[in-house]
């Protein structure tokens, strides 16, 4: 009822001056403040800058950026409908949360903000790949391994499994036994994330070899133009396997591609229907959101500076998900 008067008053005054209702009574939709979860990494982080961006400039909506993480904004979502938007939610990462919240229905999914998914695997230096067309790969590691050799230890090659008490770590565990690596490499912790990703920095600097674990779409991908090594298809029972620490008898499968939604309070769906059109197409390729990433870690930039160079040098990505007025708004505000 609020909502109603306030556009309602707003008719009247626009009538009296001659002139129309304000924008952003109909093209936003709403009038009530649209929240969107800024999670705690880069590429969530800039994508509620960039939401935000489209849905202050562009639509003219009240809108509010707010602090979250996966489980707690999932959480708060399920129970409280708040906040509004996540646009990077690691649905594998609170699996359980979001079984409630599509048996609920107070929550959907607008899409999947990465093109290709969350991925994670193996990877190698493009200059490695290229230099070594016949590791594409992980099965062809095995008989490649002085390829990855550290100083260390010339004999065997160091694989950069994933740093200690994340879940990919019991999967690379076993992988490495799946695959017999035992043999010809040494299975290397970095002891952090930090220590990960410093470790892939080094070797590229120094145009040395480099075979680990990451995930992406990261910094680290497009900065260092990392490719990611072959696998088989994903296969549930094996995979189950690999994540057991346990696994008496670990096969080789790859990772199921990650789901990342773009989710939505359905609410806002309801009355704010141009919004959920864009939301709905609100996408970006993996490698490319990766290069913007790297920009970021480059210059040190924070996540709407990030969002920013984002909107000014791909524009043809982002201009799709909106009708052209919305996007010239967004251009004449940067």
């Amino acid at each position: 009822m609020k909502g109603f008067k306030t556009i309602f008053a707003g008719a009247l005054v626009a009538a009296a001056l001659g002139t129309t209702t304000p924008a952003f009574a109909t093209e936003c939709g709403t009038t009530d403040k649209i929240t969107i979860a800024e999670m705690t990494w880069l590429s969530a982080s800039t994508l509620a800058h960039i939401t935000n961006k489209i849905l202050a400039d562009g639509y003219g909506c009240t809108t509010e950026v707010v602090p979250g993480d996966t489980v707690p904004t999932a959480t708060s979502m399920l129970s409280k409908s708040e906040p509004d938007i996540a646009p990077e939610l690691w649905v594998s990462t609170a699996a359980s949360i979001w079984e409630q919240m599509m048996e609920k229905g107070n929550v959907y999914k607008a899409g999947d903000i990465f093109e290709s998914g969350g991925e994670e695997g193996w990877w190698i230096p493009d200059y490695v790949a290229k230099e070594h067309p016949e590791i594409r790969s992980v099965m062809d590691l095995k008989a490649n391994a002085k390829v990855f050799a550290d100083v260390s230890n010339p004999d065997m090659g160091r694989l950069y499994g994933c740093p200690p008490g994340w879940g990919c770590e019991i999967i690379t565990n076993n992988l490495f036994k799946a695959l017999g690596l035992g043999e010809t490499f040494e299975l290397f912790s970095p002891g952090s994330g930090a220590n990960l990703k410093a470790s892939f920095a080094r070797q590229v600097t120094r145009d040395k070899a480099i075979v680990g674990y990451y995930w992406g779409p990261t910094d680290v991908i497009g900065k260092y133009n990392l490719v990611k090594l072959e696998m088989p298809a994903y296969d549930a029972d094996k995979f189950k396997c690999l994540t057991d620490m346990n696994c008496a008898d670990p096969q080789v499968s790859g990772w199921a591609v990650g789901e990342v939604a773009v989710a939505v309070v359905t609410e806002l769906k309801n009355k704010a229907p141009n919004v959920a059109e864009f939301l709905s197409k609100l996408q970006v390729p993996n490698a490319d959101i990766s290069k913007v990433l790297a920009w970021g870690d480059d210059n040190k930039a924070s996540p709407e500076e990030v969002a920013a160079y984002f909107f000014k040098n791909y524009e043809p990505i982002w201009t799709k998900w909106v009708p052209a007025d919305v996007a010239d708004k967004v251009k004449a505000s940067l």
